[in-house]
């Protein structure tokens, strides 16, 4: 595992549930809000610095989504999605690489074509079961509760990048 998440340049995470802790607020006026974590979104920031590319893929639409993405400098960001294995092939291939370079996180059904094509998935602690059972590394966090920041940092171990971070903090 540890050679494959050293070739690791791709690395897409699901939204609800990953992200957040998959909890939707329905507000009087019918928006939403969704609740994201700050140590995972440092998290997403150490990957970024890293060389190491994020993408969110979503089933749901939010403008929370969208509003968190671009204060986190994601550029691959894909709502109302269905077929998240499709959308994360088509970036791959505009990036030059393949599933054996990416990984995915993701905690329900939709995610486990995806998962089940990269070369390194992970899964937060509440995901459903068939999920956890198909993931590389199922963390100890449940999503939006610093799973995202165990899995990055996990693959940023694997690199031998996190002492860097260790000696300079995040910026």
């Amino acid at each position: 595992m540890s050679q494959t998440l050293k070739s690791l340049k791709f690395m897409a995470f699901d939204v609800d549930g990953v992200m957040t802790d998959g909890t939707l607020t329905y507000l009087p006026d019918g928006s939403e809000t969704k609740t994201f974590y700050t140590l995972d979104g440092a998290g997403i920031r150490m990957l970024q610095k890293s060389g190491i590319v994020v993408g969110w893929i979503t089933g749901r639409s939010s403008p929370a989504v969208e509003h968190r993405a671009k204060n986190l400098g994601i550029t691959h960001l894909a709502q109302g999605v269905s077929d998240k294995h499709k959308v994360f092939g088509t970036w791959l291939k505009e990036a030059g690489l393949d599933f054996s370079q990416a990984g995915f996180m993701g905690d329900d059904l939709i995610d486990l074509a995806v998962m089940k094509a990269c070369a390194f998935s992970a899964a937060p602690a509440n995901a459903v079961g068939i999920v956890k059972q198909t993931a590389d590394l199922v963390t100890v966090e449940g999503g939006g509760r610093g799973a995202v920041r165990a899995v990055c940092e996990h693959i940023l171990q694997a690199q031998d990048k996190l002492d860097a971070f260790l000696t300079s903090g995040i910026h």
